[in-house]
């Protein structure tokens, strides 16, 4: 898998990066050709106004004709140029949303691909601001700085072509400084190209803490760290700042060297320009034309000075955005996946000798040498000590994570030879803090079975002991819940991840600690709930709560990554091992 941590120290070509732009650009060549042909016509136009000026002045002032025919022309000229620039700026613009609105949708589907891995070794707040302020400066990259870029070189070139015709040699004289800018706007973009993909990192460390600290507000103000908080954020807002100024600052300086440079030569030029005039060998007019088109074509290269470094930091938005895009995925189908046969019985999970450690703990084992089988419709809790692995077990059977050696099988097909989506498709899963979406209540429980009725909702909601304070929200099942489920307590929202793995109605069920954080009234429920979820499964039970465990068919006990008692709870309670401690502990009022 590509790490975009890593990847973000090693700097790309200056604008290659654009180029996963046109990637997507290209897929509309209708409006690239209607905002080039736009383009084209309005900077034909904005040169054709020096030549109208042009014969205004020496067919109609010098040369005594019909005065008002010019102007007439060149009104014409403008309205050809008013309209060519909106097109320009229609086509350009809508061009420009489409592209991004694509590269966020792509972006988001390659990291919907990602393994848990991914999003342990990169932030997701600082992806998130990927998604959001990167796309933003695409988005004026494309839609506005590309066109302007586009229209100043062409308005330039041709306007550089067109003072050839009026007078070669002081175009000649112009075009001798044109290679000092050119160094000066390569030597210089560079560095602020640089600057420009730092600013952006700096940018993504304020969304992070920002996100970060909103996220946790009770635990900073119950622990009064509003203080610290503030200024730690105020450290990483002026880090950015700083940056951003060193970027502002040479971007500035460049500016001024190709400006200076660029009039420095056009005030040269008409210098020699007004003594030609003087001495009879060019026009007034043409001179005029000249001076007006020597204007643009210095404005043209003075404003390509700032399309240069919008385009560099478009360039470095570009780089980070097609590091998410281009990331690849540590769990994958394989080219020719197995299939996971259906049994009638259920699904059969085993794990044989597996060895196990968390890419971001490589010097800590997780799983050392594991070996256990789930039959079908066998229900299997797993107790253990904090950081025993028991969660492991659970990560391994998503195949969130691969094994480092070993084999987990379902139904007797190795996982790595499976779909990830056949396997997952076969298991549900009740975590220990259950996940509500910002979205209606009904949305939430078919989260299961997208295409489930509402009768099918209202069965599990039944069921998992949900019905009563569903039916009691304002709207019913079209509630909105909030941001995590913030309209509802704990056992609610527990109540609704059951609903949710009925609705979903799958062989496998792995229950996470499902009771662990209820009272006493919500843990009743949630365990009747439970019940009758687990009823004709096969279920895996990581459980610290004694009711949960004592109705398990088996009780694996792990300590540091092994297996290190099993049988069920009379069986080990006599033992007088870990788990008889643990038992002590954990359920001494039971127990007793």
């Amino acid at each position: 898998m590509d790490d975009v941590s890593a990847t973000r120290a090693a700097p790309r070509p200056a604008l290659g990066s654009l180029a996963m732009l046109w990637r997507f650009a290209r897929r509309y060549p209708a409006r690239i050709a209607a905002a080039l042909g736009a383009l084209i016509v309005s900077s034909a136009a904005t040169l054709g106004i020096p030549s109208g000026f042009r014969l205004v002045i020496d067919r109609g002032f010098m040369g005594g004709g019909d005065i008002s025919r010019w102007f007439e022309y060149l009104l014409l000229i403008v309205v050809v140029l008013a309209i060519a620039s909106a097109l320009r700026f229609y086509f350009v613009s809508t061009l420009g949303e489409r592209v991004v609105a694509d590269i966020r949708s792509a972006t988001q589907a390659n990291l919907l691909r990602q393994a848990p891995r991914f999003f342990e070794e990169n932030r997701p707040s600082e992806i998130a601001s990927r998604m959001t302020a990167d796309t933003a400066i695409v988005e004026n990259v494309v839609g506005s700085t590309v066109s302007v870029a586009l229209r100043n070189l062409v308005t330039g070139i041709g306007g550089l072509a067109y003072l050839f015709v009026l007078a070669p040699k002081l175009a000649a004289l112009l075009l001798l400084g044109i290679p000092i800018i050119l160094v000066v706007l390569i030597g210089l973009g560079r560095r602020v190209r640089r600057l420009s993909r730092a600013s952006q990192d700096r940018l993504a460390d304020v969304g992070s803490v920002t996100s970060e600290v909103l996220g946790a507000m009770k635990i900073v103000q119950a622990f009064g760290q509003e203080a610290r908080e503030a200024a730690r954020f105020d450290a990483t807002v002026e880090a950015g700042f700083a940056t951003a100024r060193r970027r502002i600052r040479l971007r500035a300086i460049m500016t001024a060297v190709v400006i200076a440079l660029v009039f420095g030569s056009i005030t040269a030029v008409m210098w020699q320009g007004a003594l030609d005039v003087a001495a009879g060998r060019l026009s007034g007019g043409s001179i005029a034309a000249f001076v007006l088109t020597g204007g643009l074509v210095a404005g043209a290269f003075g404003s390509l000075s700032e399309s240069w470094g919008d385009l560099l930091r478009g360039a470095g938005a570009a780089s980070r955005l097609d590091e998410l895009m281009r990331a690849e995925p540590d769990i994958h189908p394989p080219a020719d996946p197995v299939p996971i046969p259906a049994s009638a019985a259920g699904a059969r999970l085993e794990f044989e000798a597996v060895h196990f450690h968390y890419p971001t703990r490589p010097d800590q084992a997780a799983l050392h040498g594991v070996s256990f089988g789930v039959e079908p419709g066998e229900t299997v809790a797993i107790v253990g000590p904090s950081g025993a692995g028991k969660l492991t077990i659970i990560q391994l059977a998503l195949r969130f994570y691969d094994a480092d050696a070993g084999t987990v099988r379902l139904n007797g097909v190795a996982l790595p030879d499976a779909d990830p989506a056949a396997l997952r498709g076969m298991t549900a899963m009740v975590p220990q803090d259950s996940v509500i979406f910002a979205a209606s209540a009904r949305d939430n429980l078919r989260y299961g079975c997208w295409d489930a009725s509402d009768d099918r909702i209202w069965e599990a909601a039944r069921a998992a002991n949900a019905e009563g304070f569903l039916r009691a929200l304002p709207q019913g099942l079209d509630t909105y819940l909030g941001e995590g489920g913030a309209r509802l307590s704990g056992g609610q929202r527990q109540r609704i991840a059951i609903a949710r793995a009925l609705l979903r109605d799958a062989p496998l069920l792995l229950l996470d600690e499902a009771t662990s954080a209820l009272d006493a009234e919500s843990e009743r429920l949630v365990q009747e709930a439970l019940a009758r979820l687990m009823q004709g499964r096969t279920t895996i039970v990581i459980a610290h709560r004694l009711a949960t465990v004592r109705a398990a068919d088996r009780i694996l006990v792990m300590d540091e990554g092994r297996i290190v008692e099993q049988g069920d709870h009379a069986a080990l309670v006599a033992q007088g091992g870990l788990y008889a401690r643990l038992a002590s502990l954990q359920f001494q009022d039971a127990v007793a």
